[in-house]
């Protein structure tokens, strides 16, 4: 997995993850390295937490139902703004998809114990603001901020 990692301005710091479709293996690196970097820069535990778990969903979601994507991090002091998008099929009905339980996962996905449909549920939950913009035959893209 590469890891493409810049400092932006006024004290930001972007961290950007390729995620492949498919990749089971690698499946949670982000997520991991997200947060030991909250870690390193002294962000709290409540704040690592909810960034860990909205950004393990996004992450499980782009390896599931898309044909790859990434994952931006942009940490300022204080919140953390996560960036997805994805090339894929798109949502067809985000209402349905945001319902606790509801899940387009295939089934060999769900014997190895993925797709509850709490993907994007817990990362609205995370989120202090959360928006998700799906285009058919285009893809998704979600914008989190946790603060």
């Amino acid at each position: 997995m590469k890891i493409m990692d810049k400092t932006k301005q006024k004290n930001a710091l972007m961290i950007a993850f390729p995620i492949e479709a498919g990749n089971f293996k690698d499946a949670g690196e982000a997520s991991s390295k997200i947060k030991s970097r909250l870690l390193q820069l002294g962000f709290q535990g409540p704040l690592i937490r909810r960034v860990a778990i909205a950004t393990y969903e996004a992450e499980m979601n782009l390896v599931i139902h898309s044909e790859g994507g990434i994952i931006k991090a942009e940490i300022n002091p204080g919140s953390v703004i996560i960036l997805v998008t994805d090339v894929g099929p798109g949502i067809s009905d985000l209402n349905k998809a945001m319902q606790e339980g509801f899940s387009t996962a295939p089934e060999h996905v769900r014997e190895m114990g993925f797709g509850a449909g709490m993907g994007l549920p817990n990362m609205c939950s995370c989120a202090s603001e959360f928006f998700i913009d799906s285009e058919i035959g285009k893809g998704t893209t979600i914008k989190m901020l946790i603060s």
